[in-house]
């Protein structure tokens, strides 16, 4: 597991599963239905990016995103 404390450490992590998987950044775009140049900015380490859009592209990867050290969302929604 690799520990991500910023937008450049996670686009450096986005681009070795990229690489891993021998995909471009535009067949990972295509796939995970975001726009090329989301990708290009992920992996650049831009930091405005949208979550729900790297959650996308993390999911494409076969990644998923873990939580540690957080409390478990109650059932239901409830805060």
């Amino acid at each position: 597991m690799q520990q991500i404390s910023n937008a450049a450490q996670l686009g450096q992590a986005v681009r070795a599963a990229r690489k891993q998987a021998g995909l471009t950044q535009a067949q990972v775009a295509l796939t995970a239905g975001v726009g090329l140049r989301f990708v290009v900015d992920l992996e650049a380490g831009k930091p405005t990016a949208q979550i729900g859009k790297i959650l996308q592209v993390i999911t494409t990867l076969g990644g998923r995103l873990r939580l540690d050290g957080w409390p478990t969302p109650a059932e239901g929604g409830q805060r």
